[in-house]
């Protein structure tokens, strides 16, 4: 009982006495267990964290509030391959040279559930329908091995000494099923050794003024803190029996300098691509986005842009329609026109410095239906309307704090295919995913040199070609029969 009380004395300290308002009916067995949660939890963060974001609220929705002015990127801060491709191959040979000395290392943000896609495992398991009925995960994993291989062969490495080191950060729904799939799928043919999966935080889900809410009279109603809580994680020990091994010192006793970020739903995603970090490095980023052209000025994204003078994720909604028509009088190009789509590069110490100013983020306010226990009859609350809110921080939230940010655009059908939405959807669904990717395809053959019949399509595995290359033996062949592909020799067949 001395445990209990002293926990007890510091939630009284911070006001959250109301949480222990059923112990005296729980077991032994659900006492510990409770007691363990609420000592993992920092409670007199919690209602900082609370503080901070509420009084944030107050000031953006205060009348007299005057909101920094919005501003279009500066020329400098962004260039493109889409409408200029001349430095892409120098970029590339930075990022390749740059993998092939060990510095680059992977993190994936996959905590989410397939659930809008009828599916209650982790996204990354998903399978968009491909010929290969390949996973998310699978197609990622191929793509670092197949990179790995590239910068081997491009500077004359053993075969197997490049290493892109892959951290996979799930939730807690999702760590145990997404360590599962790895393992009965071999890590894709990766050294499990550089497949360190680890997990985001969370907080507890909060009463409209500030009080913990309890899920069972046991248990503590938490949510992921987003996808902005991957900075903390960072920091966090792997695991419990490993406490001093975070995914930061992982990074430095590797000897990784810079990191590609991205979240998991993107089939397209080109996994630590060698011209984005060789454009990074090439500037010095410290930390930098890669955006897409929006698909017109209504198009209801995110854009990278100023706010004030700082660098920052603008949300649609805070655009007016006349700033989101604006177009570039030389080029006719919308000046509203970096669509964030959540890939993002870092240096490793920037990562580590996260924490020096991770104090003046204010977290973001979800307000949501949370199921609940009424604290007078014990009786579990199902609401009908939001009864309580989330706090989460998004991964660009870091942006204004950059010293020296870059912004890389590329061209939308190469990168970026979202996996959002529910099959038959019509737009970021998985028949969308699918007919992006094999459009690419037939994109790499045709550019090889070969012509593919209308109707046909043809899956290449990652393991054969990362970015087209590799396909030289295709040049003026004619496919007519549809498949998928394991090797280049394996296209003999579709002929």
């Amino acid at each position: 009982m001395a445990a209990i009380d002293t926990i007890r004395k510091k939630y009284q300290a911070a006001g959250q006495d109301h949480l222990f308002t059923f112990c005296p009916d729980l077991s032994d067995e659900e006492r510990n267990a409770f007691i363990r949660q609420l000592e993992s939890i920092d409670v007199h963060r919690v209602n900082k964290i609370y503080k901070k974001a509420v009084d944030a609220e107050k000031v953006i929705t205060d009348p007299k509030y005057v909101a920094d002015i919005i501003e279009p990127l500066p020329v400098d801060a962004c260039e493109s391959v889409v409408n200029n491709p001349s430095n892409e191959t120098k970029w590339r040979e930075v990022g390749l040279e740059a993998i092939a000395r060990g510095e680059v290392g992977v993190l994936l943000m996959a905590g989410g559930q397939g659930t809008r896609l009828g599916s209650s495992a982790p996204k990354g398991c998903y399978d968009i329908g491909l010929p290969s009925h390949k996973s998310l995960f699978q197609y990622q994993g191929e793509r670092i091995a197949r990179l790995q291989t590239v910068a081997e062969t491009t500077h004359k490495k053993p075969k197997g000494s490049v290493i892109i080191p892959w951290y996979v950060m799930t939730s807690g729904p999702t760590r145990k099923e997404t360590e599962i799939f790895f393992e009965n799928h071999k890590h894709f043919g990766l050294n499990p050794e550089n497949v360190i999966i680890f997990e985001q935080g969370t907080l507890p889900c909060l009463t409209m003024d500030g009080k913990i809410m309890l899920e069972t009279k046991s248990r503590v109603a938490v949510a992921p803190d987003g996808n902005g809580g991957l900075y903390a994680a960072t920091r966090s020990p792997l695991s419990p029996s490993d406490k001093p091994r975070s995914v930061l010192t992982d990074l430095s006793s590797r000897g990784v300098l810079y990191v590609h970020a991205y979240c998991v739903d993107n089939c397209l995603v080109k996994v630590a691509d060698p011209v984005f970090l060789g454009y990074c490095i090439s500037k010095q980023a410290d930390c930098a986005a890669k955006v897409v052209p929006k698909t017109s000025p209504s198009e209801s994204v995110g854009v990278v842009a100023r706010r004030g003078d700082k660098f920052s994720v603008v949300e649609y909604s805070e655009i007016t329609k006349e700033q989101a028509e604006l177009r570039n009088r030389k080029t006719g190009e919308l000046m509203f026109n970096a669509a964030n789509i959540a890939n993002h590069f870092y240096t490793t110490a920037f990562l580590r410095s996260v924490e020096s100013f991770e104090g003046e983020l204010a977290f973001h306010i979800a307000r949501k239906k949370i199921p609940t226990v009424d604290l007078e009859t014990g009786a579990v609350i199902k609401p009908s309307k939001p009864n309580g809110m989330k706090l989460e921080m998004f991964v660009f939230d870091v942006f204004p704090f950059t010293k020296r940010f870059a912004v890389l655009e590329v061209a939308r059908n190469e990168e970026f295919s979202p996996l959002k939405n529910a099959p038959g959807t019509g737009s970021d669904d998985p028949d969308t995913s699918r007919r992006d990717l094999l459009a690419q395809h037939r994109r790499f053959l045709e550019q090889a040199g070969a012509r593919v019949r209308d109707g046909v399509e043809i899956e290449i595995s990652p393991l054969v070609t990362y970015a087209g290359e590799g396909l030289e033996s295709v040049k003026g062949r004619t496919f007519t029969k549809s498949g998928h592909v394991e090797n280049v020799e394996e296209l003999d067949a579709l002929l």
